[in-house]
C-alpha cells in the first residue's frame, strides 16, 4: 500500500439496529435471524457494550460527521419543511478532514444531512455518492392512496461525483427499497477495487438502509428465515456485511484496514417493524438506554486485539476525533469539538475509555446526562409520543445495578448529582460562549463566535 499515517477506513452504519439484534449482543437466532458474519467480526476485534448515539437519524449523522453535539450544529429532526435540512456548509465534515489527508472518499447509502445543492455529500468532502438524501420511509409514498407528486416530489435515489451535479437515477419506491442495500454493497465493492488498484488510502462510508421502516428484505432474502420480513432483513444485513469483509480479504488489504460496524440509533418503535434493545428499556426518540446504546464493533488486525469486550463509555462524536487522529488530520480549532480521541482505548493501550460521560438532548431540550455508571433524567419519556414528564427533582439510576432504569436512587446516592450537574453547567458555558446554530439556518450562516474571531 502507499505511504500513509493511517489505515484504510471502512465504516458500516446500520439504520435503527437495536442493541439486542445481533447474535453477539444476545439476539441472532433468538430473534429468528442468525448473524454469523457480524458475530465473527466481533470475535476478530473489539465489541463495545456502551457505545452511545443521538436520539434519531439526523442528529446522529451530524454528530458523526462533525464531532459536535447536534444542539450545536442545528441538525435536528424538528427543522420545518421547506427550510434547509442537515448541516450548514460552515461545518467541517470527517470526509473533508480525510480528503485533505489524501484519502479517497465515498458514501454509498443514506446521507440525511442535506437534500439540496450545496449540502450534498459530494460537496461536503466525498468524492462519490450513490444513495438517498433523506430517509427510507419515503419509499412508502408512491404506495400510499392519495399521494400527489405535484405537492410532494417523488423520492429518488441519487448519484454524484465531486465537482459534478448530483442527478436522480431512479424512484425510491418499495421495490427499490428492497434492492437498494444490494446496490450499495456492489458499488462499495467497486470502490474498494478501484482504490486498491490505485494504491490510494480510502474512507468508505456505507450507511445501510436496513433496518429502518418499512423493514423489507431484498427478494433474494424474502422468506429466508421463516420468521417474517424483519428477521429476513436482519439476515440480509449480516450477509451484506460479510460481502464487504470478503472483498477486503480477497484484495489482501485486511491488515491495513480498520473496519467499524455500528448503528445510528436504537431500535424501531413502530409495529410491525419494532426491534429490540436487549436488556435495555426503550427505543430511539427517547433518552432511555435502549435509545442511547447501540452495537459497535471495530476490527484492525495487529492494532486491536481480537475477542475484546468493553463497557467503557464511547460516544458517536468520538468517531470524528478518533478517525481524524488515526489519519493524521488536524481538527478545526475555531469551534468546540465534543468528540474525544479514543485511539489508545480502542487499541488496548488504555484499559478504560477516555470518556466518563456526556449530555443528551432531544431536539433543543436537555433530557439526560450520563456519568460513569450513573444516569440522571431531567425529562422522563419511556416510549415515543406518549408524553413527557418534566421532573422537578431529576431521577438518578445506577445502570449497572438497574439496567432497565426502574428505581430512582437519587435519595441514597444524592452525591452523584454534583458531578452530573457540573457536566451540565460546563456544557452550558460552552453553549453560551459558542451559541448554537439555529435549525434551518441558511447556507451562508456563520456562527456569531466565529464571525467575532474572524471579522
Amino acid at each position: 500500500m502507499s505511504n500513509r499515517t493511517g489505515p484504510d477506513i471502512v465504516l458500516l452504519l446500520a439504520d435503527n439496529l437495536g442493541w439486542g439484534e445481533p447474535g453477539c449482543y444476545g439476539g441472532g437466532a433468538l430473534r429468528g435471524a442468525p448473524t454469523p458474519r457480524i458475530d465473527r467480526l466481533a470475535a476478530q476485534g473489539l465489541r463495545l457494550t456502551n457505545f452511545n448515539v443521538e436520539s434519531d437519524c439526523v442528529p446522529t449523522r451530524s454528530a458523526l460527521m462533525t464531532g459536535r453535539h447536534p444542539i450545536r450544529t442545528g441538525a435536528l429532526q424538528s427543522v420545518p419543511a421547506g427550510l434547509p435540512q442537515g448541516i450548514i456548509p460552515w461545518e467541517i465534515t470527517l470526509a473533508q478532514l480525510l480528503s485533505a489527508r489524501g484519502y479517497a472518499t465515498a458514501i454509498h447509502g443514506k446521507w440525511h444531512l442535506g437534500d439540496r445543492p450545496g449540502r450534498y455529500p459530494t460537496e461536503r468532502g466525498f468524492d462519490e455518492w450513490y444513495g438517498i438524501p433523506r430517509t427510507t420511509n419515503e419509499s412508502m409514498f408512491t404506495a400510499t392512496p392519495g399521494y400527489d407528486p405535484a405537492i410532494v416530489p417523488l423520492p429518488c435515489v441519487m448519484e454524484g461525483r465531486r465537482g459534478e451535479p448530483v442527478r436522480e437515477v431512479g424512484v425510491y419506491d418499495l421495490e427499490m427499497r428492497r434492492r437498494i442495500d444490494g446496490e450499495l454493497v456492489a458499488r462499495s465493492i467497486d470502490f474498494l477495487r478501484r482504490q486498491s488498484r490505485a494504491r490510494r488510502p480510502y474512507f468508505l462510508y456505507l450507511p445501510f438502509t436496513q433496518l429502518h421502516y418499512p423493514t423489507l428484505p431484498h427478494r433474494d432474502f424474502e422468506g429466508r428465515t421463516g420468521a417474517g420480513d424483519f428477521a429476513d432483513s436482519m439476515v440480509e444485513m449480516d450477509c451484506r456485511v460479510g460481502e464487504i469483509l470478503d472483498e477486503i480479504d480477497a484484495l489482501g488489504v485486511a491488515a491495513d484496514t480498520l473496519v467499524i460496524f455500528a448503528s445510528d440509533n436504537g431500535p424501531e418503535f413502530r409495529r410491525p417493524w419494532r426491534g429490540t434493545a436487549g436488556p435495555w428499556t426503550g427505543t430511539y426518540h427517547t433518552a432511555m438506554e435502549g435509545s442511547l446504546r447501540v452495537p459497535f464493533i471495530a476490527r484492525w488486525p495487529g492494532r486491536i486485539a481480537p475477542g475484546r469486550v468493553s463497557d467503557g463509555i464511547v460516544h458517536v462524536t468520538d468517531l470524528y476525533t478518533t478517525l481524524a487522529a488515526i489519519a493524521g488530520a488536524e481538527l478545526p480549532r475555531d469551534r468546540p469539538v465534543d468528540g474525544i480521541d479514543q485511539r489508545e482505548f480502542l487499541e488496548g493501550r488504555r484499559e478504560k475509555s477516555s470518556r466518563e460521560g456526556f449530555v443528551f438532548y432531544i431536539k433543543q431540550e436537555l433530557r439526560a446526562v450520563k456519568w460513569r455508571e450513573w444516569k440522571m433524567h431531567l425529562v422522563w419519556e419511556t416510549e415515543p409520543n406518549t408524553g413527557t414528564r418534566h421532573l422537578e427533582t431529576p431521577w438518578i439510576f445506577n445502570l449497572v445495578r438497574d439496567p432497565k432504569e426502574e428505581t430512582d436512587v437519587g435519595t441514597e446516592a444524592s452525591w452523584v448529582r454534583r458531578p452530573l450537574r457540573l457536566m451540565i453547567e460546563s456544557f452550558h458555558r460552552s453553549l453560551r460562549a459558542h451559541p448554537p446554530i439555529p435549525p434551518g439556518a441558511p447556507d451562508d450562516h456563520v456562527p456569531v463566535a466565529a464571525r467575532e474571531r474572524n471579522p
